[in-house]
């Protein structure tokens, strides 16, 4: 058990280390920053001159100097203005520094995520990685826009205000130590606890909650199997469980609220009856208890306030750490510059062995070889599970092979810069994903700056022109979250056009046709046909009739190449797996 103690100790000072790499987006604006901190300690100054003033206000009206009143009121309405001064320069000068630092945070994240390899996405949830870029970072907007100042305001009129209180009186000062400190801390503990209960019932109502969703959607499923009243009863004993926590945080709350009027207001009264000791003793003015107090209750609300201010520190401490993590994963060598590298499209895996990294225990791929010439059009055929969707990922080497070697035109795949051979590369998948915007800004994707003209043509090749010219809007027509106001063919056909925009030397198909109606497959067949020609082609298939034109047809089953050859000749092989998998689909001869 001795062991475990330090490592909460050890995560602290290297969350610390991390927040403190936050400098690095502080430092171009440092000045600012400083001069901000500079407002900062001003504005606490004045509030620490303000009850001081006072003081000596109710000193003045006792002696009846009506001549020192105006003075000192005169010096307090210039406390109050200069104050309010500092603070509006502090507030503006910390928003000015922490907007321009988040950006450039937020750019930071954003550029070095999308440079991170495959391997990182498919171990993090894209939710996760959003809330790091959003609530992560607002989070740290708060804290530098208002809880480091108020952590700081704090610590200045904790410091300040006992000092001052020493300087008027030692003995009533350690007197108001010795029980206002000790009230507030307890305050903030059990208020802390009070808080719990809280969030208890919030979970508690977010379940209940959860159950009316699941119900609601899902009321065919209650009353197909009669399940009505045992759902009344899950939703009656969940809402009891909310009522009971409910009740007994509210006894904590009036029991909280019990003792703050008692301890709070009792160590009030207990400073002013031994300050009233002590003025009656002749040690101290009057006025210098009326002072004194204003200062305990200032001391009082910061102390109270200190844990809390300090709990959202740690928790943007804590942003702070999931956020630097995401920046030390090592990014891809990638680049902006278009290199114009130019490929023949003669593509070659030699003794591929792959696993992925998050099951390193499963080969995907066992001693893989083929090839596809400049120009063949190679099919991939197989199960779910063969390896033919891994061939696209190593393809585009988002994954690297554990052993073997890709090559392009004959030369190492690791040799070319990788953004310049992705761009030699277009991809047509199954699922086609588009963009919320335009379907010009969509196709454009293929070649961002791409003329209109161009644009025109790479939709007319693509079949997608006719059902675009029928939209008002034509290409500015916006096709919605992910497309959905598109048919699956139509987006499809989109898919192709960026496809054809790009003008890639390595086509992939990744079963691009297999979720498609038969006339919408048969408009991108044609399509896919024409993008096709004169290219080097990959073609994923389930649908098998899609690929009997194919140079060569390779057969995978468990991750290795068990059979390739054309269509005819697969066919002609009674014991081929090939023609086994075309009996299935309903074709039983090599002419079909």
């Amino acid at each position: 058990m001795s062991k475990e103690k330090p490592k909460p100790k050890n995560r602290t000072i290297g969350s610390w280390k991390k927040a403190r790499k936050l400098l690095i987006y502080l430092r171009p604006h440092r000045l600012e920053f400083g001069i901000g901190l500079l407002f900062l300690l001003g504005s606490s100054l004045a509030s620490l001159a303000f009850p001081k003033y006072l003081g000596d206000l109710v000193d003045s009206a006792s002696k009846e100097f009506v001549e020192q009143i105006d003075k000192i009121a005169l010096i307090l309405l210039v406390i109050l203005v200069v104050q309010a001064v500092m603070s509006y320069f502090r507030i503006v000068l910390f928003v000015r520094v922490t907007e321009k630092m988040l950006a450039a945070l937020r750019q930071a994240t954003y550029r070095h995520l999308i440079q991170l390899p495959m391997s990182f996405f498919s171990e993090r949830r894209v939710g996760e990685l959003n809330s790091r870029i959003s609530a992560d970072v607002a989070l740290l907007q708060e804290t530098f826009t208002t809880t480091l100042a108020e952590f700081l305001r704090q610590m200045i009129i904790i410091v300040g205000g006992i000092t001052l209180l020493a300087i008027t009186s030692v003995k009533l000062t350690l007197f108001m130590l010795a029980i206002l400190p000790a009230i507030m801390i307890i305050a903030v503990f059990f208020g802390r606890f009070i808080r719990k209960f809280s969030k208890d019932v919030q979970k508690q109502v977010a379940e209940s909650n959860t159950i009316v969703e699941e119900t609601l959607q899902g009321i065919q499923n209650v009353k197909a199997f009669a399940n009505e009243f045992f759902e009344i009863k899950r939703y009656t004993a969940k809402t009891n469980e909310v009522a009971k926590t409910a009740i007994k945080g509210g006894v904590y709350r009036g029991a909280f609220s019990s003792f703050i009027i008692t301890g709070l207001f009792g160590a009030i009264v207990a400073v002013i009856w031994k300050g009233s000791v002590l003025v009656q003793s002749g040690e101290i003015q009057i006025g210098q208890l009326f002072s004194f107090v204003i200062y305990s209750g200032f001391i009082g609300g910061s102390i109270g306030g200190l844990a809390d201010v300090y709990a959202r520190i740690q928790k943007a401490i804590g942003a702070t750490e999931e956020l630097m993590e995401i920046l030390e994963q090592p990014t891809e060598d990638l680049s902006d510059e278009n290199k114009g590298i130019q490929l023949k499209g003669a593509v070659r895996f030699q003794n591929i062995r792959f696993a992925y990294p998050s099951r390193p225990d499963m080969t995907v791929l066992k001693d893989l070889t083929f090839e596809a010439k400049p120009g063949q059009q190679i099919a991939l055929v197989g199960a779910s599970g063969a390896g033919k969707s891994t061939i696209v990922q190593l393809l585009y080497q988002f994954y690297k092979p554990l052993s073997g070697t890709i090559y392009f035109d004959d030369l190492e795949a690791s040799t070319f810069e990788l953004s310049a051979l992705r761009r030699e590369m277009a991809l047509v998948p199954q699922d086609v994903l588009l963009f919320g915007g335009t379907i010009r800004e969509n196709i454009e994707y293929g070649r961002p700056g791409a003329s209109d003209t161009d644009i025109d043509n790479a939709a007319k090749m693509a079949n997608a022109l006719e059902f675009i010219e029928k939209f008002p809007e034509g290409l500015n027509t916006v096709v919605g979250e992910r497309g959905v106001q598109l048919s699956g063919g139509q987006r499809q056909r989109i898919a192709i056009a960026r496809a054809v925009l790009k003008d890639p030397s390595v086509l992939v198909l990744d079963e691009a046709t297999s979720s498609l109606d038969s006339e919408s497959e048969r408009l991108v067949q044609d399509a896919l046909e024409k993008l096709m020609e004169g290219r080097t082609s990959l073609v994923i298939a389930h649908r098998l009739s899609t690929i009997r034109n194919a140079d060569a047809i390779l057969v995978l089953q468990d991750g290795e190449l068990v059979e390739q050859g054309t269509h005819a000749d697969l066919m002609n092989n009674p014991e081929s797996r090939y023609r086994e998998l075309n009996e299935l689909q309903g074709y039983f001869t090599s002419e079909k």
